[in-house]
């Protein structure tokens, strides 16, 4: 499937997704929200994908919601845009239960900033930045923000950076637990490609099922969470994978993982 707004190719066993309005900073307009929530879609459905990279193109991860896009509407919602748009998108990475690997390449802003997170493992330029410009046009934090980013680095950090709307740099938000990791710009793309690929190789629905238990756990209670685990473990007990795994450390040799 040919996109307009968002490149897609897959090697290695890791579907490469980037963001591609770099003249808007990755602005997100109506069609590359779309896009991007058919393109996580597709890579969910692809057997051959076992992890999926997301990134933008040009200086920016992406700068957030396209205002220019909106202004002229005299009928707009920004609620009925949020429930038909954003929040489809979110939850469609969330349902990826393959890891998703955000290599963030320069600000992550507004609604940008939201799918940044909403990613799992995050790895980061030194030259980028998260920032919530949300209240800089009167609005609060959406796309996800107010249920990732608290979660992460906790209310008082959370609520000053939506009240802000200052810049955190990359260094900030490796210490604050945003980040897995930072590394030079130049270096970002080998690294965050290396990581994708390794991860790749690994048990991939005992990956995604490890995803789908830590989620909802955030609203359960620890019996609840026990029981999620005992359901999920029989699943992933009853893999090839796992089959294989415990061979392969029976013969004290590498496990062979087929994603399966």
């Amino acid at each position: 499937m040919n996109y307009e707004t968002v490149l897609y190719d897959v090697a290695d066993g890791v579907a490469t997704i980037t963001l591609n309005r770099p003249d808007t900073l990755n602005a997100f307009n109506d069609l590359m929200i779309r896009e991007t929530t058919a393109v996580f879609k597709q890579a969910n459905r692809d057997r051959a994908v076992r992890a999926v990279l997301l990134t933008g193109n040009g200086r920016a991860f992406s700068s957030g919601q396209d205002l220019a896009d909106v202004q002229a509407r005299n009928d707009f919602s920004i609620g009925e845009h949020l429930r038909g748009g954003y929040h489809r998108l979110i939850e469609q990475m969330i349902a990826v239960e393959k890891p998703i690997i955000g290599a963030i390449n320069g600000i992550a802003a507004g609604a940008g900033c939201g799918i940044a997170l909403a990613t799992d493992i995050r790895i980061a330029a030194d030259n980028a930045s998260f920032m919530l410009a949300f209240s800089r046009v009167g609005l609060i934090p959406d796309s996800g923000v107010n249920y990732f980013l608290p979660r992460l680095i906790g209310y008082a950090r959370a609520y000053e950076m939506a009240i802000t709307a200052d810049q955190l740099p990359a260094a900030t938000a490796l210490e604050w637990g945003i980040l897995n990791r930072v590394v030079p710009h130049e270096q970002l793309m080998e690294t965050a490609v290396a990581f994708a690929t390794k991860v790749a190789s690994g048990p991939t629905v005992a990956f995604g099922l490890t995803k789908r238990a830590m989620l909802q756990s955030w609203g359960q209670s620890l019996t609840e969470s026990l029981a999620t685990e005992a359901y999920l473990q029989e699943i992933a007990g009853r893999t090839h994978d796992s089959a294989e795994g415990i061979q392969a450390f029976l013969e004290k040799r590498p496990s062979q993982f087929t994603g399966q």
